[in-house]
């Protein structure tokens, strides 16, 4: 069965299309529109998977939609009916969309798609799994299980916010459902926008502000006590009741009641980018200590009635790479396996898979020996040496072509140890948020001025946020404490004790900016301030260019980490051509970039005459 999955009209438009079962291409919108985050149709995402796989969409069997916008609409009109006379202003904006275009939503996607080709439309089915069940099969037949636990938690999908489903060989049954309004994902999200992040884009913010909380302080037990008596009821299977007298986001234009929560927690919602201080550090650790809490009951509940030794997961709120190392952590599973694009990108994903062993009925081949069928997550478009020359062309760039990879990669190891910041394109591009070294920025974790380096003078992004090592796959128990391998940046755990400097007695005490610039180990710039790291493994059969890349960087250093974050600056899209990657290397104080076998040294390219602002033309995120 050739299958095409399409994910749209909410944010994180991506396509994916598989063959015979195999994953042959995915991603996300966003990358080619330049939109971060862009809700439309993926008509460049579509056409790409097409062109890779060799197909058109005359000669598919399917065509998947990753959730059912009827049931949606539902959900939406049972809420406000529930609701009103509350929410008429939200009611009035969103209605009259629905009407014109989601009510008619299979009319639209062939409207859309016959701007590509036209195909005979009962030739090729057109498919709308539910989205809960397009996340759980976006976990579980990718994963390496015959029998797993699936676990999907996000904001909302139809009426389900979290699902706790069990796989079986190409079955796939959902057990148990929360619905909404009761939600882990708006309830993160509401504390988002409380702290003064942008929702659907600055959670993994929250997540990094946390650890400058105050573990175990009275304030942050305080504002726990306040969340637990107050916001949440939490019962022992995980499932949640939120108190809707707080919370705006079933029937307003916001996440909360902005003056009930200044009157709960003592302050009012923090405006973006404005300083951070104490109090908002502490009130993130609370939620996300809460939120932890949650996930690892949801993970015993799905064992209790699945008795399995695996887990899988999916959903936005399986990016929360520090609840998943807690949850790893407890034992509760042997094995648990995370979907790299886990947020909605990837519902197009599981959206193709549902189709082909639910509705097709397909025979699926579990091959243990293999860490997944992602393929590294490297499922996206990839460019050829004539592309690069091209851009090289077009402005008049000056560059070093080796002939040998493996002289390049000694030469830009050496580079990455003097101290300097690269950009790194290789191969196929990432397909999900995380950039894993085929669309990366690199330094060295070694040095001390790293992390602030990369943070305002290339990413120009806030300076409390980590960045991340890989580090590669046999070496990892050296650095962390972590026993698993960690290929997709989806899970946080400890750096090793001996590797640890010793913090002085008043360091609790200390303001946020010296926490942050304390050298907490012997790798500072990947050591976050609560001595965590989120952990990229390197294999060599999935990504064997970053693999030697790091290997060389371990021959000249003895380590064999280096710092990893993704290719782009504050508010853009990760890169996607060459012709991006250059752009970024001219806008930024990067120092040299590396496409394919091409070094280009930042300080010989001409005067970059471009007169645009990447603050301008990015929202901020």
């Amino acid at each position: 069965m050739k299958i095409l999955g399409i994910s749209a009209f909410y944010h994180d438009s991506a396509a994916a299309i598989i063959d015979h079962g195999e994953i042959i291409a995915a991603a996300q919108e966003e990358r080619f529109t330049r939109k971060k985050h862009d809700p439309g149709f993926p008509k460049n995402a579509v056409e790409f998977c097409l062109k890779y796989a060799g197909l058109s969409l005359s000669e598919l069997d399917a065509i998947v939609f990753y959730d059912k916008p009827l049931l949606k609409m539902e959900r939406l009109l049972e809420t406000y009916y529930a609701f009103s006379p509350k929410g008429l202003r939200s009611f009035l904006t969103a209605i009259p969309v629905w009407l014109k275009e989601k009510m008619f939503l299979k009319k639209m996607l062939y409207t859309e798609l016959f701007k590509i080709e036209k195909f005979d439309k009962k030739k090729v089915k057109l498919l709308f799994p539910e989205h809960h069940l397009s996340h759980a099969a976006s976990a579980f037949y990718p994963s390496p299980y015959e029998d797993a636990a699936i676990l999907t938690l996000d904001g909302v999908g139809e009426w389900a916010t979290a699902s706790i489903g069990h796989g079986q060989g190409k079955n796939l049954t959902i057990l148990k459902e929360l619905k909404f309004p009761h939600s882990l994902g708006l309830l993160y999200s509401a504390f988002t926008y409380f702290l003064g992040f942008r929702v659907n884009s600055g959670e993994y913010k929250l997540m990094g502000l946390a650890p400058y909380g105050r573990h175990g302080s009275k304030e942050v037990d305080e504002y726990k006590r306040i969340i637990k008596e107050e916001l949440i009821e939490i019962y022992d299977d995980g499932s949640i009741w939120l108190n809707q007298n707080y919370f705006n986001y079933a029937t307003g234009l916001r996440m909360v009641y902005d003056d009930k929560w200044e009157k709960l927690f003592g302050f009012p919602t923090r405006p973006a980018e404005s300083q951070l201080e104490q109090k908002h550090c502490d009130l993130g650790l609370a939620i996300q200590e809460i939120t932890e809490e949650i996930v690892i009951l949801m993970a015993k509940e799905a064992q209790k009635i699945t008795e399995s030794k695996n887990l899988v997961m999916a959903g936005g709120v399986a990016l929360n790479c520090v609840a998943n190392g807690k949850l790893q952590n407890t034992g509760i599973f042997e094995n648990v396996y995370i979907q790299p694009a886990a947020g909605d990108a990837g519902g197009a994903l599981g959206a193709a898979l549902a189709a082909n062993y639910l509705v097709f009925d397909q025979e699926r081949k579990v091959d243990s020996q293999k860490m997944d069928e992602m393929s590294g997550s490297y499922l996206g478009p990839m460019f050829s040496d004539l592309e690069t020359e091209l851009t090289s062309k077009k402005y008049k760039a000056k560059y070093t072509r080796f002939e040998s990879f493996e002289e390049l990669s000694k030469e830009t190891a050496g580079l990455i140890a003097d101290g300097n910041v690269i950009g790194w394109f290789q191969g196929r591009m990432e397909f999900g948020p995380r950039a894993l070294g085929a669309r990366s920025i690199l330094g060295d974790p070694r040095n001390p001025e790293m992390q602030k380096k990369l943070n305002l003078k290339i990413k120009y992004r806030e300076g409390f946020r980590p960045f991340a090592p890989s580090v590669l796959a046999e070496d990892v128990e050296e650095y962390f404490e972590c026993k698993t391998s960690s290929p997709y940046m989806l899970l946080v755990h400890g750096v090793q004790q001996k590797r640890r400097n010793q913090t002085p007695d008043n360091y609790e005490s200390l303001p946020i900016l010296d926490k942050l610039y304390f050298l907490r180990s012997d790798l500072p710039s990947i050591t976050h301030i609560d001595y965590s790291a989120r952990i990229q493994t390197v294999h060599k059969e999935t990504n064997p260019r970053y693999y030697q890349l790091i290997s060389d960087f371990k021959d000249k250093t003895g380590v064999g980490v280096v710092v990893n974050t993704s290719f782009n600056v504050r508010g853009e899209p990760i890169v996607c051509t060459p012709e991006d990657a250059y752009r970024c290397l001219m806008r930024t104080e990067m120092d040299y970039l590396v496409i394919g076998n091409y070094l280009f040294d930042k300080k010989e390219q001409p005067e970059w005459l471009e007169k645009d602002n990447w603050q301008e033309e990015f929202v901020l995120d």
